[in-house]
């Protein structure tokens, strides 16, 4: 007796066929994916169109200067990165049976994340357990919570607009963002600078400032400083930020404790206001549905113990 539709799919279903729609809809197009996989762009176009026979549906429609992701290959694509996500566990699950802690971390954190608390704890982990391997990659804050939420990360580190429900968070620590101009900037030799200096800046602004988004608080700071009502330069990164207030493209904002070696190297300076700044959490974030190797639940649980160990005023930076 043949199986049913629903219990043969799994069966002829070709798991290669879900690695490459992954990468076609991270990538937002045939040939882009195509060279993230170094394969020719005819035989991605057929991976697809096989995985779109197979399911019955259409999972991309492709137009001349068009490329749109349809409802039923959103959905893939989420149970596709759950399914990347438990299979990059199984080294570190298959090294279970060691004596000694082994298994590999994989850290989704946001730009330019400083934090001497941490660090230390790291330095304290990786010394303890000599076969524990890392991997840190870098992206924008809304992209760590995605990524921890479908399971391809053991950890994130980033800012959140709100605490999600389905994830685990603790705050790592906390920092004070100000406003800085750089040397070419008219106002770097001024003897005194007042907020009425400030009004019609131009400046530059992180993506996430725009309303609802984790750094709302500092475009509202601009806004009572009476800098210029639309932004000059824009990023998603904290380095390219300090290289835009540097290069005098416009008036930005950075966090105390990471500006501090660039005021003192005389390369930016601090504007006003210099008090009432704005303050933002920096969160250790896990997915609780995650099933963690021996690495993960060893360094999960030594971080939040440590951590919490130390009074948030402490771990407050700036």
């Amino acid at each position: 007796m043949s199986l049913p539709h629903q219990q043969r799919f799994p069966w002829n279903l070709d798991w290669n066929l879900l690695r490459t729609f992954m990468v076609v809809a991270e990538q937002r197009g045939i040939s882009k994916a195509a060279d993230f996989l170094g394969l020719k762009q005819p035989t991605v176009s057929a991976a697809l169109k096989r995985l779109e026979q197979t399911t019955g549906k259409t999972l991309v429609i492709r137009k001349p200067n068009e490329f749109t992701i349809t409802r039923s290959g959103q959905a893939l694509y989420t149970e596709c990165a759950k399914i990347f996500g438990s299979v990059s566990q199984l080294p570190s699950l298959l090294d279970a049976d060691n004596t000694e802690l082994r298994g590999h971390l994989s850290i989704a954190i946001t730009s330019s994340v400083i934090s001497e608390h941490f660090e230390d704890f790291l330095s304290r982990f990786s010394a303890a357990h000599p076969h524990v391997t890392y991997s840190f990659s870098v992206h924008e804050s809304d992209d760590v919570e995605t990524m921890i939420s479908q399971n391809r990360a053991s950890f994130g580190i980033c800012l959140l607009s709100a605490l999600p429900q389905n994830l685990d968070t603790m705050v790592l620590y906390r920092e004070y963002f100000g406003l800085y101009c750089g040397a070419r900037h008219p106002l770097f030799g001024a003897r005194t600078i007042t907020p009425e200096d400030l009004e019609g800046e131009p400046f530059v602004a992180f993506q996430t400032e725009a309303e609802g988004g984790p750094l709302e608080a500092i475009s509202r700071l601009r806004a009572r400083m009476g800098l210029a009502n639309t932004w000059r330069g824009v990023s998603s990164s904290l380095n390219e930020i300090r290289r835009m207030i540097m290069a005098n493209i416009g008036i930005g904002a950075l966090p105390l404790h990471v500006a501090s070696q660039d005021v003192a190297a005389g390369r930016i300076r601090q504007l006003p206001p210099y008090d009432e700044l704005p303050m933002v959490n920096i969160y250790l974030i896990t997915n609780p549905a995650r099933r963690q190797s021996d690495a993960e639940t060893a360094f999960l649980s030594a971080c939040e113990a440590e951590i919490s160990a130390i009074d948030i005023r402490e771990r407050t930076y700036g």
